[in-house]
């Protein structure tokens, strides 16, 4: 695994996937397809999939891109130049995440702050040539900022593709996102 500290990094060739946590599990393998297929057709197979870390649509992405042949960058939190413990609820997919990526990217963010994850999310969507965004069309609803992010990549000019294959589903109820 190669790493690098930074703030975000990223290509015109960069793929940024983004989108919802809350995946219902029976929707984890079609989203998974649907995303291995999607970045198996990389145009010039130049670039990496890049995601916060978490659960959701960053492990089955990191999966995806894994599957695909696609290199995969991870992006963890930092506070004061050291990796941040993640929330509880994304612990064991952040371990997986990084056994997964062929690059890891520190950046300044606090993982339990909301205002702070969407901070990083559109560092990394402005430094993407094209972002990915498993969303089911919803607005953003104080939890989930997949359509901030859409809108926000939108306004900067970086292509917008949707992942929302037929079948797929959200949780009824979020997990609980316990401090640590």
């Amino acid at each position: 695994m190669r790493a690098a500290v930074g703030d975000g990094g990223g290509t015109d060739g960069d793929i940024v996937v983004v989108g919802h946590a809350d995946l219902a599990p029976d929707s984890v393998p079609l989203v998974e397809s649907a995303l291995r297929t999607r970045l198996a057709r990389r145009p010039d197979r130049g670039g990496m999939a890049m995601v916060r870390t978490g659960a959701g649509t960053p492990l089955v992405s990191g999966r995806a891109a894994r599957a695909s042949g696609c290199p995969l960058a991870v992006v963890i939190p930092t506070r004061a130049g050291m990796p941040a413990m993640p929330p509880r609820h994304d612990r064991m997919a952040t371990g997986e995440l990084l056994t997964l990526a062929d690059q890891v990217r520190l950046v300044a963010y606090d993982p339990l702050d909301r205002a702070s994850c969407i901070g990083a999310d559109e560092r990394l969507v402005a430094a993407g040539g094209l972002l990915l965004a498993v969303w089911d069309g919803s607005p953003s609803n104080g939890r989930d900022a997949t359509a901030h992010l859409v809108t926000y990549a939108r306004a900067r000019g970086v292509p917008v593709e949707i992942v929302w294959p037929a079948g797929a589903a959200r949780q009824a109820v979020w997990p609980a996102a316990a401090p640590d």
